[in-house]
């Protein structure tokens, strides 16, 4: 397990946030990261190592619960225990909002999260059939289901 500092990013981290968004098939937008790091309902958590944004979660504070809206964690830094500090951290903050639930969506094909998400306790509460689309721009893939999970803070 890698030993990560997670803090709260804020404005001045957004080169950092971008930059790590990018690692990824379908990126958010600079101008997306900049919303959600000055939206007073939302809190963007990063996790660093040696000084240098390995990954992050962005969850939304809802009026009785916490959405985790997304996580990434660089692909050299996965498998390390980063996405489980993030969690927890998501988590905790959902208590410090004193939110009912946290509630998340998945790819039901996404089978590191799923059981990340399994082994912090979060359970499947439904799912939304070809909710998201093709990772990969081929013309016969079909769209993905999303799991639905929550669990207590």
């Amino acid at each position: 397990m890698t030993e990560a500092d997670i803090r709260r990013l804020e404005a001045r981290d957004l080169e950092s946030l971008a930059a790590l968004e990018r690692c990824q098939a379908r990126p958010w937008s600079r101008s997306q990261l900049e919303v959600v790091l000055d939206a007073a309902d939302c809190c963007v958590l990063g996790a660093e190592v040696a000084g240098e944004l390995l990954g992050h979660a962005v969850v939304a504070r809802l009026p009785f619960e916490a959405e985790l809206q997304a996580m990434l964690v660089a692909p050299v830094m996965r498998r390390r225990g980063l996405a489980a500090a993030l969690l927890d951290a998501v988590l905790e903050q959902g208590r410090q909002w004193c939110s009912e639930r946290v509630l998340l969506e998945v790819r039901a094909g996404n089978e590191a999260a799923i059981q990340l998400y399994r082994r912090a306790g979060f359970g499947e509460d439904g799912r939304r059939r070809g909710y998201y689309p093709p990772l990969d721009e081929v013309a016969d893939a079909s769209r993905e289901d999303a799991l639905l999970m929550s669990r207590r803070p």
